[in-house]
C-alpha cells in the first residue's frame, strides 16, 4: 500500500532581484534558450543571476533507490531531471545520513512515496522520448549518456535496462547506443566535446565521476578480526618498527586478507606501511615496499588508501579509509607469518572470508538530475594528467570568467588541489556538489527574508579571545547531509561558533538556506567558506577579472549574512599569502571587517592594507584542540589580548565536543564569533570599526 503524507504548502517571500555590476559573466537566459531549442521548462535563468531557479514544488512523487543497483539510480535521476525541467514533480530518496525524509518534511510539499519506483516509471513514460545506453566497458560513457539525455529528452541506461524497457509496458526506443563507440576517457570526452559542446549550457559546468564504489552486499558482513592496533594516538613515527603478526588461525581457507585501517579516524593519522614480508613454514611467498610493482600482486583493495616517497616510501590510510591484502600461502601450509615495517595509529585485522572489494563499481544519480534539466556538459578529467588536462583547459577556455563548475575532482585531496587550480586560471570557480541530491527540487524553493540575532558586544581586555570555525562551507552538499547533522546537535547555541557555508545556497537550495537561518542561535553565525562565492584561489585567478567576479557576487554575501568570508588561496599545492592586489579586492568589493585564512598548523593576525587577516589553526580533535589552546596560553605574556582562530574539521568535530573543549578553559580565554572576534582586533590595532 502507498504511504501518503500531506502538508499545508505555506508561500515563502519572493527575494529581491538580485544586483550586479555588470553582465560580463552571463549568456542569455537559460529559460530563453531551452524554448528556442524546443525544449519545455520552466526554469529561469537572469543574466545577473549565478545559478537558475526552478519552478515551486505542488506536489511530489517519491522514488526511494538508496538501496537500488547504481543502473537504476542512473535512470532514475537522469529521469528526474528531465521531468523536473517542466515542473518539480520527483523527489528521489538517495542518502540516508541525515534522515532520508528530514528535508523532505522541511520543504511544506505535498508528497506520496511508492512502494515501487517503477509506478513512478510508468506514471512518466510518456514525457520520455527514448533511452541513451551506456557502455560497461568504457565507464566515462556514462556521463556522455548523461549529457546526451540532457539534449535529447531521454533517460541514460545500462544495456540490461535497455532491453527490459524497450518492453512493454515501457516501449521506449533506443536513441543512441554508445557500446563500442569509444576505447577510453579522453576518447569520450574528445567526442563529446567535438560533437555536443554546442549543444550544452556555457553557463555552467559538471564535473562528476562516473562511477562510485557500489555499497557491500547486506548478506555479506565485515568478518575481519582485529590482530593488532596501537592503543595511543602516535603522530610522530616513534612506534615504527617492523611487527610479527601471526595468521596461522586464518589458513583453514585458501586465501588470507589482511586490512589496514586507522585505529583513532577522528584525527586523521592512520596506519603507514613502508614494507611487507609473509613466510609460509618460513618460505617467504610475499615481499614489497608499497608503491612498487611487487606490491601489485598481493593488493586486493586499495581503498582510498594513499602513497607517499616519504620514510623510503610507504602507503598509509587515514580516517575511514583502508587498504587490503590477498595472500595464498601453499596447500598444506601449517604455520603463516606477516612481518610489517608500520608506524602511526595503526590498526591491523585480517580474515579468510573474501571481502567484498571498492574496485566494484557502479554508476549514481545524485547532481545528475540537474545536469540534464540544464542541459549541461558532464565529464569527469585529471588535470593532473597532461592529456586530460588540455581537453579539460578547452572546455575552461570556452566559458565567460565567472561561470560555476559543479561536482568535483579525482585523486583526492591531489586532485581537489590542482582541479580548483586550473578552474581558477580560467575564472571558474567551484561548487562541491557532486553527492547533492534533489537539486532540481531545492531550487524551486524560495529564500525568506531574515533578521539575525545579534550577539551582545564585548569588552576588549587582555584575553586569549578564541574564535571556532566549522570546515566544509565550499561544499553544497555538505549544506545538506552533514551539517544539517552538526546543526542539529543538541549542544549546538552552548558556545559560539561560525559555520562556513555557500551563499550560493540563496539560488540553489533556498529552503536549505531558510533553515539553518531560521534556526540559528545569538551563538551561531554563518560565514562565507573558501573563497566567498564559490571556491576558488585568489592568486591562481587572472587580476583582470577578479574585482569584477567578488564585485558579481558580493550581493549574495550581504542577501545571505555571509558577510565574513573564509579564504584559501593555493598554488602548486602550497597555502600562499593574498597578493596585494587580490588582498586590495576582497577589502574594497567585499567590505569585509576581517577575514579568515587557509588551513595552518599554527594561528597568526596580521594587518594587511588595514585588513585584518586571521589564519585558522585546524584541528580535528578534541584532544589536540586542547593542547594548541594550551600552547597559546604558555607563550602569551599576558599583557595584551591574544587572538587564536581554531579550525573545526566539520567530518571529525561536533558542537557537542566543542563545548566540551570549552569547558575545559579557565577565566582568562574568552570564545566569540567571527563578527565580534574582527571587532576587537580592528579596537586592539586602532582600526576604525566596521
Amino acid at each position: 500500500m502507498n504511504r501518503i503524507r500531506k502538508f499545508t504548502a505555506i508561500s515563502l517571500a519572493l527575494a529581491c532581484t538580485l544586483t550586479f555590476s555588470s553582465g560580463t559573466f552571463a549568456d542569455s537566459d537559460q529559460q530563453q534558450q531551452q524554448q528556442e531549442r524546443g525544449g519545455k521548462t520552466t526554469i529561469s535563468w537572469p543574466k545577473e543571476q549565478q545559478l537558475p531557479s526552478f519552478a515551486q514544488a505542488k506536489k511530489l512523487d517519491v522514488a526511494d533507490i538508496y538501496d537500488a543497483p547504481g543502473d537504476i539510480k542512473l535512470l532514475f535521476s537522469t529521469l528526474q531531471g528531465l521531468i523536473n525541467r517542466t515542473e518539480p514533480r520527483i523527489y528521489l530518496l538517495e542518502n540516508k545520513e541525515e534522515g532520508k525524509f528530514k528535508w523532505l518534511n522541511d520543504l511544506d510539499v505535498s508528497y506520496r512515496v511508492y512502494d515501487s519506483y517503477w509506478d513512478i516509471l510508468s506514471r512518466y513514460k510518456g514525457e520520455v522520448k527514448g533511452l541513451i545506453v551506456y557502455d560497461p566497458n568504457v565507464s566515462d560513457s556514462i556521463n556522455v549518456a548523461t549529457t546526451l539525455a540532457g539534449l535529447r529528452d531521454a533517460v541514460a541506461v545500462s544495456p540490461a535496462l535497455a532491453e527490459q524497457l524497450q518492453a512493454a509496458p515501457y516501449n521506449l526506443p533506443v536513441i543512441q547506443d554508445l557500446q563500442g563507440k569509444f576505447k577510453d576517457r579522453l576518447d569520450a570526452y574528445t567526442w563529446q566535446y567535438e560533437n555536443l559542446w554546442k549543444e550544452t549550457t556555457h553557463r555552467m559546468l559538471i564535473g562528476l565521476s562516473p562511477d562510485v564504489t557500489a555499497k557491500a552486499p547486506v548478506e555479506q558482513p565485515d568478518r575481519f578480526e582485529t590482530i593488532a592496533q596501537e592503543p595511543t594516538e602516535e603522530r610522530d613515527a616513534a612506534n615504527r618498527k617492523v611487527y610479527d603478526l601471526d595468521l596461522t588461525k586464518y589458513l583453514s581457507k585458501p586465501d588470507v586478507y589482511v586490512k589496514f585501517s586507522d585505529a583513532f579516524p577522528a584525527d586523521g593519522w592512520g596506519t603507514a606501511v613502508h614494507e611487507v614480508s609473509v613466510k609460509a613454514d618460513g618460505q617467504e611467498i610475499a615481499h614489497f615496499i608499497p608503491g612498487t610493482p611487487e606490491e601489485e600482486p598481493f593488493l586486493y583493495d586499495p581503498q582510498s588508501s594513499q602513497l607517499s616517497d616519504g620514510s623510503g616510501g610507504h602507503r598509509f590510510a587515514d580516517n575511514g579509509r583502508y587498504f587490503t591484502y590477498k595472500f595464498t600461502p601453499p596447500a598444506g601450509t601449517t604455520e603463516l607469518t606477516l612481518s610489517v615495517e608500520m608506524w602511526n595509529q595503526y590498526k591491523v585485522s585480517a580474515s579468510n572470508e573474501k571481502p567484498f572489494t571498492s574496485l566494484t563499481k557502479e554508476p549514481y544519480g545524485y547532481l545528475r538530475d540537474y545536469a540534464v534539466a540544464n542541459k549541461a556538459m558532464v565529464f569527469w578529467l585529471d588535470s593532473n594528467v597532461p592529456a586530460q588536462k588540455e581537453l579539460f583547459e578547452k572546455i575552461l577556455s570556452d566559458v565567460k570568467p565567472g561561470t560555476p563548475y559543479l561536482g568535483w575532482f579525482s585523486n583526492d585531496v591531489e586532485g581537489e588541489f590542482s582541479g580548483v587550480e586550473v578552474t581558477s586560471n580560467h575564472g571558474v570557480y567551484v561548487l562541491a556538489a557532486d553527492w547533492f541530491s534533489n537539486l532540481t527540487v531545492f531550487s524551486g524553493t524560495k529564500p525568506k527574508n531574515f533578521k539575525r540575532q545579534e550577539a551582545k558586544p564585548v569588552k576588549l581586555e587582555n584575553k586569549i579571545y578564541v574564535s571556532y570555525t566549522f570546515s566544509e562551507g565550499d561544499n553544497l552538499q555538505y549544506n545538506q547531509h552533514r551539517m544539517r547533522i552538526l546543526w542539529d546537535d543538541p549542544k549546538r547555541g552552548q558556545v559560539p561558533i561560525n559555520w562556513t557555508s555557500s551563499p550560493m545556497l540563496y539560488d540553489a537550495a533556498p529552503a536549505m538556506l531558510n533553515y539553518f537561518r531560521d534556526s540559528a542561535t545569538a551563538n551561531d553565525l554563518i560565514i562565507a567558506g573558501p573563497s566567498g562565492g564559490g571556491y576558488l584561489y585568489p592568486d591562481a585567478w587572472p587580476d583582470s577579472t577578479f574585482p569584477a567576479f567578488l564585485d558579481s557576487t558580493k550581493s549574495y554575501l550581504k542577501k545571505t549574512g555571509m558577510e565574513i568570508p573564509y579564504v584559501l588561496n593555493r598554488v602548486d599545492g602550497q597555502n600562499i599569502p593574498l597578493s596585494d592586489a587580490k588582498l586590495a579586492a576582497y577589502r574594497d568589493k567585499y567590505d569585509a571587517p576581517g577575514l579568515f585564512l587557509s588551513w595552518e598548523d599554527s594561528s597568526k593576525v596580521t594587518i594587511q592594507g588595514g585588513l585584518p587577516i586571521s589564519t585558522i589553526r585546524g584541528i580535528s580533535a578534541v584532544s589536540e584542540g586542547k593542547r594548541v589552546l594550551d600552547e597559546a596560553k604558555a607563550n602569551w605574556d599576558g599583557k595584551s589580548p591574544l587572538f587564536v582562530s581554531i579550525g573545526l574539521l566539520a567530518w571529525s568535530l561536533t558542537p557537542t565536543q566543542v563545548v566540551e573543549l570549552t569547558n575545559m578553559l579557565g577565566p582568562e580565554y574568552q570564545v566569540v564569533l567571527a563578527d565580534q572576534y574582527f571587532s576587537l582586533i580592528r579596537q586592539a590595532n586602532g582600526l576604525p570599526r566596521h
